[in-house]
């Protein structure tokens, strides 16, 4: 198959193509491997390849009967587990960890006729909004490669942005799918909580705020892939009511629906927003007014800062308690410092004294933000806000030098108080990248990263709209409307496609 046409073809495209038999799965997965192999060495997008295996599993395809049959995808080195295939979460303790059988994620799209090709590369425990674990590497931007594509799913957004595949695992606990799309000119969708599959045994992902689903070139393959994934879970601790009809339908066959949006370019946190990024709303709204819907500058009523606070309450809690089992289950022995980097080890040491009345308070704060906007949202359909501050950061920016690493490594001399204070001073770079994600995670809505404009130095930077809980339909209508017009960046200069 020629390269350039396989680079060009969204997921959707490449399984019509199966279809028709005018292609061979074989041929498709040869041209993914081909492209690893060309920009893989400068990227390091893809930390592990299934080579062997995968031109096996071409046999076990039905085409014909499964919507993606043949088409290859990558998944994320987290939460995305393949049966017999290391795991390691970007972590040193995790590089031995294999895989007992395939997360419930997996396994719905290995049903849908995908062939896994590998995993791609991930900051350790997906905890940074860029992608450079010690024990992988840094992964660089297709755009320009001295910056990153972002985080957590920053090797997912690269491998699409290269062209090795057209859609990739991703997951999203405060952005990180949300993000990469906006630094790489990707879709970006995070569903409501409990739409897709989880699982087994983690059905809470970070409380609910985290989710699994994926990162896209087109808002079709986004949309087919949510009617294969959504579910109601028995096992799962969140259920979203199915969506009675078809998300393809949605995008195929917009409805003209007019909506209400209210917008906002102010941080939640107070930190700066780059004129690029404004920029990137007021083009979206002089478009979204010319097709007829209304825009109104509103901020929400939620903290932003005590919210993040709380956030940052449960990033600690949660590392706390994974550690606790890992030196119990695996290991036999206290992790130390040595064991992990420097970002985790924070959250871990504060995590230790975070109460259980501290974590239960933290959690109510998301349900009064939950409660905050869905008030907010009986009056406006849609959120609309930059979908980070500014363009990518360079690669090795928000890396923590030796003389911050030597004043972290004191967090386990200090107050409860001044350990959380560490915790927010520590991720205030990042947050200054990309302050507008997290809200959608905490309070369980749809949110999604729409590719609209390009910075003058050539970077991609994308718009956010949030929606009401179960409204994907609205994101992905409108979606689809902008993809159409001449609002949509896409892939459109980038030098590596």
């Amino acid at each position: 198959m020629d390269k350039h046409e396989y680079m060009a073809l969204d997921g959707t495209g490449l399984a019509q193509l199966v279809k028709r038999k005018e292609v061979s799965p074989k041929e498709l997965v040869e041209a993914a491997f081909k492209r690893i192999e060309e920009v893989n060495p400068t990227l390091n997008a893809v930390i592990r390849t299934r080579k062997e295996k995968v031109f096996q599993e071409i046999a076990e395809l039905r085409i014909g009967e499964q919507e993606f049959a043949g088409v290859p995808i990558v998944l994320k080195d987290i939460s995305q587990a393949v049966k017999g295939e290391p795991l390691t979460s970007g972590s040193k303790l995790f590089l031995d960890n294999i895989a007992k059988r395939d997360s419930n994620f997996v396994a719905r799209l290995r049903k849908a006729g995908f062939l896994f090709i590998g995993h791609t590369n991930t900051p350790e425990f997906g905890l940074k909004n860029i992608t450079e674990p010690e024990v992988h590497g840094p992964t660089r931007n297709p755009w320009n490669t001295e910056y990153s594509p972002g985080g957590s799913s920053g090797g997912s957004a690269a491998s699409i942005a290269s062209g090795i595949v057209p859609i990739a695992g991703a997951s999203d606990g405060g952005g990180s799918i949300r993000i990469p799309a906006s630094f790489t000119g990707l879709f970006g969708l995070k569903p409501t909580r409990g739409r897709t599959p989880v699982g087994p045994g983690v059905g809470r992902q970070w409380q609910g705020a985290s989710i699994d689903f994926a990162l896209t070139k087109s808002v079709r393959d986004s949309a087919a892939l949510l009617d294969l994934l959504q579910t109601v879970q028995p096992e799962a601790a969140y259920q979203t009511p199915l969506f009675p009809g078809k998300f393809k339908d949605v995008v195929e066959k917009p409805e003209k629906r007019k909506f209400r949006i209210a917008f906002t370019t102010e941080s939640p946190v107070g930190t700066p927003v780059s004129e690029e990024a404004r920029l990137a709303v007021y083009k979206t709204i002089k478009w979204l007014e010319k097709q007829g819907h209304e825009v109104e500058e509103k901020a929400n009523k939620v903290d932003g800062i005590r919210l993040i606070k709380n956030y940052y309450i449960m990033n600690c809690g949660e590392m706390a308690g994974m550690v606790a089992s890992i030196e119990e289950e695996a290991l036999g022995r206290p992790i130390t410092a040595a064991d992990m980097e420097i970002v985790a080890w924070v959250l871990t040491v504060a995590g230790k004294s975070v109460t259980a009345a501290d974590y239960t308070r933290s959690l109510d704060e998301w349900d009064v933000a939950a409660a905050q906007m869905a008030e907010f949202h009986r009056t406006y359909d849609l959120y609309l806000t930059p979908a980070t501050a500014s363009a990518a950061p360079k690669v090795g920016e928000l890396t923590q030098t030796e003389k911050e690493i030597a004043e972290l490594m004191k967090v386990g001399k200090l107050t409860k108080v001044e350990q959380q204070k560490l915790v927010y001073d520590m991720f205030e770079a990042s947050l200054t990248y990309t302050p507008f994600t997290q809200l959608a995670n905490l309070t369980g809505q749809p949110a999604m990263s729409v590719p609209v404009h390009l910075t003058a130095a050539g970077l991609p930077l994308g718009v956010q709209f949030m929606a009401p809980k179960g409204k994907e339909d609205w994101l992905l209508q409108l979606a689809a409307q902008i993809e159409q017009s001449e609002l949509w960046i896409g892939m459109k200069g980038n030098p590596l496609l």
